[in-house]
């Protein structure tokens, strides 16, 4: 009898961190590798957020919390979504999941049905489709490119709309292009949506602080009519540089909020209650870490795109937010490195840039989107300084 479940056959493991995690081991055996793979701020967690965690172990605050997170924090999100982003959601309508993957996993198994479909325009995050496999369903990969900014138009998705449509999953600011919808962007495919009412909304906005000259706009702003079919997710990990705290949240309609609940009860059940009193002081403290980080970014974002269009066969586009270029290496197919490999594919070229030249990124087939590949500037000006010589100096060196 097979041991393995037969649904795991359907999904790979998180490209991202294991290439993160090749980093990690390359580094302890004394490589000199820079890691441009891992969507991590390089950043610290902000002094007041860990001291409020301190503070609450010293309160004794290590029990267990409401499988759906503290009612502080529900509130707290409640809050945040009506100030920052013009939401009503009561605290009823909001649940506290170990990171955002949880909350985006807990909606679609509660959700989808075998053959059940979910649009996802790509290039799209590694983990979306995986989850849609492993909830039997059927990921529809919209294919959206530099041509529209990365951003997928109302025309392709009306063309991807089926009787199974079940979900759009959309990603704004988008990991791993940096593209970010405009209101008015967002409105021309609500619109759409209108037109297929059994359609639900995924929104992830984890990266909605991180961007450039530029305020995203999240669906129900732009079209409160949809607020009945909608999930609107974020989390702190990315604004307030606290990936390893593992805390996302969403608001949604209460029947959708209890299936999340009940299958997290089954599950994680709740959230690290250390880590919710962190996430309520992020929340409701001081803010001001978020902009010294936003222009550590920008200025990061234009020196690399300003290099890496000076390396032969790469156009690299400058995004709106998050931290991450997905540039073009389509110029450089074909081609031998002066390693003496050929480059055939977007793998073979962050294969072998890391083997000659020690610079770790991720191909774009991971984000469904071959013929590019990504790399994070969430690390210091003198690493990515060197890492995109490094870049310029192997496309250099292709014949």
């Amino acid at each position: 009898m097979k041991l393995i479940a037969d649904r795991l056959d359907r999904i790979s493991p998180s490209q991202t961190m294991a290439i993160t995690a090749k980093v990690r081991a390359l580094k302890a055996a004394g490589r000199d590798v820079i890691g441009l793979s891992s969507g991590e701020p390089d950043f610290d967690t902000p002094q007041n957020v860990k001291d409020a965690a301190i503070a609450a172990i010293q309160r004794g605050e290590t029990k267990y919390t409401d499988n759906a997170g503290t009612m502080a924090l529900r509130k707290a999100v409640a809050e945040k979504f009506r100030t920052e982003n013009g939401l009503d959601y009561k605290p009823e309508e909001i649940i506290v999941s170990t990171g955002g993957k949880q909350v985006i996993f807990n909606a679609l198994l509660a959700t989808i049905n075998p053959g059940d479909e979910a649009i996802i325009p790509a290039p799209c995050w590694v983990s979306y489709p995986d989850i849609v496999e492993l909830a039997e369903g059927k990921p529809v990969i919209v294919p959206c490119g530099q041509n529209t900014g990365f951003k997928m138009r109302p025309e392709q998705l009306e063309a991807a709309i089926t009787p199974r449509t079940k979900w759009l999953v959309l990603n704004n600011p988008c990991n791993p292009t940096g593209a970010a919808y405009t209101a008015a962007e967002l409105k021309a495919l609500t619109d759409v949506l209108l037109r297929h009412p059994d359609v639900w909304v995924f929104t992830d906005d984890i990266y909605e602080k991180l961007t450039y000259d530029f305020k995203p706009a999240t669906i129900l702003q732009v079209e409160p009519r949809l607020r009945d079919r909608t999930v609107t997710m974020n989390g702190c990990s990315k604004a307030y540089a606290m990936t390893g705290w593992r805390i996302g949240f969403a608001g949604a309609p209460v029947a959708l909020i209890k299936a999340m609940d009940k299958l997290q009860s089954q599950s994680t059940s709740g959230t690290s209650s250390i880590s919710q009193a962190a996430a309520l002081e992020a929340l409701t403290g001081p803010q001001d870490s978020i902009p010294v980080m936003v222009a550590a970014y920008q200025r990061r974002r234009d020196m690399v795109v300003e290099m890496l269009n000076q390396a032969p066969g790469i156009r690299c586009h400058k995004p709106e937010g998050a931290f991450y270029v997905f540039p073009d290496v389509h110029g450089c197919l074909g081609k031998t490195t002066a390693g003496g490999k050929k480059i055939e594919s977007d793998e073979d070229f962050v294969v072998a840039l890391l083997d000659e030249e020690g610079v770790a990124a991720v191909h774009g087939s991971a984000f469904m989107f071959p013929g590019h590949f990504r790399i994070s500037y969430a690390t210091d000006d003198k690493s990515l300084e060197e890492a995109c010589r490094r870049i310029q100096k192997f496309c250099q060196g292709l014949r």
